[in-house]
């Protein structure tokens, strides 16, 4: 799906500093940097839009500026490559290796940690490889591949694919075969088919808990409820380059990214629930701000990274 492009204002340095600043005032401002009737074209994970948690942010954005947000959600993996191609104006993802390297190749700017949450290993009540009985994401791959039973990945470069993907990595194994089904869908049609085969898969908490329809249970915890580090599932928000792509709205995008972090918008993350549950937790306040959210992992001033 492609963006429908928009006629952006000139990007001069007075221009962007106007715009960013006059989004902190009324949504009906008619001075220099209003950014009321623009429309800001996203590229996102599935997992936002699915929870319903993008819906109330976007809507909590436009109420207060009176600007709407058009959303692709299509996994991390494809947002990345559409905001690669100047397909967007600002990325909401959860794969902080693939954002990495989209910083590193010039093509996002002013990072920020958002929210997180975390991945939770689900399967059949009857558990038939004992992944309830393992206490680490890797020990509950190799008991699924010891038993080959049905699991089934995203398989489409997704944030939690990703994440899949360094699991078997760091449990030595590359699963392969009859047992392992690959859909390139996203989350929700992922835990459907988990759901219909009786298989185990890895979901991120939201959308499983978004959804009233499953006889999946959660086998492996993530670290919210104690379970192992590995399976954290922290989210990014970026702006893409205006210096990359000179069509993209870089004011509106940094308007939508200063909101989002702000206390207004980290509260519409804190009270967002789904089945009486919280499904994300927000990440972009804190007293000791954590400067690494804004480079590469590891980025050091001199050019060197560890």
């Amino acid at each position: 799906m492609e963006y429908r492009r928009r006629e952006v204002l000139g990007a001069s340095a007075a221009g962007i500093a106007a715009a960013v600043g006059g989004c902190l005032g009324d949504s009906g401002d008619d001075g220099e940097g209003s950014i009321a009737g623009e429309e800001l074209a996203m590229a996102t994970t599935t997992s936002t839009e699915a929870t319903g948690l993008l819906d109330e942010l976007n809507a909590a954005f436009r109420e207060r500026f009176g600007t709407r947000v058009a959303a692709n959600a299509d996994g991390t993996g494809a947002a990345i490559r559409s905001a690669r191609d100047g397909n967007a104006d600002v990325i909401l993802v959860h794969a902080r290796s693939q954002e990495d390297e989209f910083m590193r190749e010039g093509y996002g700017v002013n990072r920020r940690d958002l929210m997180f949450n975390d991945f939770v290993v689900v399967g059949p009540s009857d558990d038939p490889a004992g992944v309830g009985d393992t206490e680490q994401a890797t020990a509950a791959f190799e008991a699924i591949a010891d038993a080959e039973a049905t699991f089934v990945s995203r398989g489409d470069e997704s944030g939690t694919h990703t994440k899949e993907l360094a699991i078997w990595s760091e449990a030595g194994l590359e699963p392969g075969g009859e047992w392992y089904q690959q859909l390139g869908q996203g989350m929700g049609e992922t835990l459907t088919n988990a759901n219909e085969s009786s298989a185990y898969t890895l979901s991120d908490r939201g959308t499983y808990l978004s959804r009233d329809d499953l006889d999946l249970e959660i086998l492996l915890q993530g670290p919210i409820e104690g379970g192992p580090e590995l399976l954290a599932n922290p989210y990014g928000i970026m702006a893409v380059n205006p210096e990359i792509h000179g069509d993209v709205n870089y004011q509106l995008a940094m308007a939508y990214i200063g909101f989002v972090t702000s206390p207004e918008g980290q509260a519409v993350i804190e009270d967002f629930t789904a089945n009486g549950e919280q499904l994300f937790f927000p990440e972009a306040l804190s007293e000791d701000p954590n400067f690494q959210q804004y480079v590469p992992e590891g980025w050091q001033p001199n050019g060197s990274e560890e």
